[in-house]
C-alpha cells in the first residue's frame, strides 16, 4: 500500500521519521492485506448527458457537476467496489480497545479501497478506454441518495454483497460507488 497516501489520510507529513507511527502503519497494512477480500462490479452503459443530468436508460442522475465531468461522453462506466465485511469487524474491535491503531487502520483501509478503484480503472485503460475522473454520490451536488439508483442498476447487493442503509450509507463501510466517463466509443 502507498505509505505516503496513508500518512496523508492521517494528516501527517510524508517525510515523517516517527518510527512508532511507521511501525504501526506497517502492522496495520499487514493486517489489512490478510483480511481484505475486494470485490468489484462494473458495467459500461450508453448514456446521454445534458447540462444538469446523466441519463442511463430509465435512470436519471441530477447533478450539474457530474454532467460537466461527463460532458461529451456517450458511454459511462458505473461501478461498485468493497473491501469486505472483515474490515468493519477489525475497525470495530480496535475502536474499542486501541484507538491509535483504529485511526491508522482507518487510513490504511481508505488507501486500500482507493487502490482497488485505481486497479479497476487501470484494467479499463488496458482495454483501450480513455477515462474521465471518478465521480461518486456525495461529491458536490450529486446527492448521496443517488446510491440507491446505482445499487438497483448494478444489483450490488445480490452480486457483491454490498448493502445500503436507510441513510444511504454502504455496508461494508469501506466501499465505493462511482461513475467514470468513457471518452472513446
Amino acid at each position: 500500500m502507498n505509505k505516503a497516501e496513508i500518512l496523508r489520510y492521517l494528516r501527517t507529513s510524508s517525510k515523517t521519521d516517527d518510527e512508532r507511527l511507521l511501525s504501526l502503519i506497517d502492522e496495520c497494512c499487514e493486517e489489512v492485506n490478510k483480511c481484505v477480500r475486494p470485490k468489484t462490479l462494473h458495467r459500461i452503459f450508453d448514456c446521454s448527458v445534458t447540462p444538469d443530468r446523466l441519463v442511463i436508460g430509465d435512470y436519471i442522475f441530477e447533478s450539474e457537476r457530474l454532467a460537466q465531468n461527463l460532458s461529451g461522453c456517450k458511454k459511462v462506466c458505473v461501478f461498485g467496489a468493497t473491501l469486505g465485511t472483515e474490515c468493519d469487524r477489525l475497525l470495530r474491535t480496535y475502536s474499542v480497545n486501541n484507538i491509535s491503531k483504529s485511526m491508522v487502520l482507518q487510513a490504511c483501509l481508505a488507501s486500500k479501497i482507493e487502490e482497488v478503484c485505481d486497479t479497476l480503472e487501470d484494467e479499463l485503460k488496458k482495454q483501450g478506454m480513455t477515462l474521465r475522473q471518478r465521480y461518486s454520490p456525495g461529491y458536490f451536488d450529486l446527492d448521496i441518495k443517488e446510491n440507491k439508483k446505482i445499487f438497483d442498476l448494478l444489483e450490488l447487493t445480490k452480486r457483491i454483497g454490498l448493502t445500503l442503509t436507510d441513510t444511504y450509507q454502504m455496508v461494508p463501510t469501506k466501499s465505493v460507488t462511482a461513475f467514470i466517463g468513457v471518452e472513446n466509443d
